[in-house]
C-alpha cells in the first residue's frame, strides 16, 4: 500500500529510509512496518490486528522517549479513522498535545475539522490544497490528491467541515473501492445513500444499499485473519 503521507509524518524521524542514508535503526524499521500493518488492517475491517500493530509500533517509538514520534504515530491512526469516517477526538494525541511540535498540533486540528488559517502550511503538502479550498472547489482539490490514503483523510475533512459535494463522496467511494477498503467504502457508502435518499433518488440509494450489502458480507481477506507474528515483548531480532 503506497503512503506516501505516511512518509511525510515520519520523514523527520527517520523512518522512511532512502537508499543514500545509513541503516536505519531497529526501532525505525520496526515501528515503520507496525503502523503499515496497523493502517492496512484498519482499512480492510480487521480491528484486532490493528490493535496488536499500533501497540507494537507505538511501543518501539516510545522507546526513543521522543513525544514527537509517539504523537505522529497516534495521529496516523487517528488520520486513518478520518478517511473511514470515525469522527472522534484523537484523544491518544490530545494527552501529547502539550509537549507535541506546532505541525502535529496542526495536523491535528486539520483532523478534527477546526484548523486555523495560518496554519495550513505546517500541514502535510498533500493536504494543503485541500484544507484551504471552498466549499465549491474541494470536490477537485481532493481528487486532484495522488495517493488514495490522503485523499480519503482530505475526503473526511471536507466532509465534516460541509464543504463534500456528492462528487467528492463519489470520489471517496470509488478510492476506497479501488483499494478494497472495506471500512471507508462502508462509510462514504453510507453516505452516498443517505444523499440519494435526501434528494428522492430512490432507485439510486437502493442500488448503493445493495452495494453495502454485498461488501459487508465480503469474507476478511486471509492474510489479516492470521495472528501476528510475535508477541510485544519478543526481542526485536526474533521478529524480522
Amino acid at each position: 500500500m503506497r503512503m506516501s503521507w505516511l512518509a511525510t509524518l515520519l520523514a523527520v524521524a527517520g523512518l522512511a529510509a532512502c537508499s543514500s542514508a545509513p541503516k536505519p535503526a531497529d526501532w525505525q524499521l520496526e515501528a515503520k512496518g507496525a503502523t503499515d500493518r496497523a493502517i492496512a488492517a484498519y482499512l480492510e475491517g480487521n480491528s484486532r490486528v490493528e490493535a496488536v500493530e499500533s501497540a507494537r509500533a507505538r511501543a518501539e517509538l516510545s522507546s526513543t522517549g521522543r513525544i514527537d514520534l509517539v504523537a505522529r504515530g497516534e495521529l496516523l491512526r487517528c488520520a486513518s479513522r478520518v478517511a473511514s469516517l470515525v469522527l472522534e477526538p484523537c484523544a491518544a494525541f490530545e494527552a501529547l498535545r502539550q509537549d507535541a511540535p506546532a505541525a502535529e498540533s496542526a495536523y491535528a486540528d486539520y483532523l478534527a475539522g477546526r484548523l486555523k488559517p495560518a496554519d495550513v502550511g505546517l500541514l502535510p503538502e498533500a493536504q494543503r490544497v485541500a484544507a484551504a479550498a471552498s466549499a465549491e472547489s474541494a470536490g477537485a482539490a481532493v481528487q486532484a490528491i495522488r495517493d488514495p490514503l490522503s485523499r480519503l483523510v482530505a475526503a473526511g475533512v471536507a466532509l465534516q467541515t460541509g464543504r463534500a459535494s456528492p462528487s467528492l463522496v463519489a470520489e471517496a467511494v470509488n478510492t476506497a473501492s479501488a483499494q478494497g477498503w472495506r471500512r471507508p467504502l462502508l462509510a462514504w457508502l453510507g453516505v452516498q445513500a443517505s444523499l440519494a435518499e435526501k434528494s428522492g433518488n430512490l432507485e439510486e440509494a437502493a442500488r448503493v444499499r445493495r452495494r453495502i450489502e454485498l461488501t459487508q458480507n465480503a469474507p476478511v481477506r486471509a492474510s489479516l485473519m492470521a495472528p501476528a507474528t510475535a508477541p510485544l515483548n519478543t526481542p526485536k531480532q526474533a521478529v524480522r
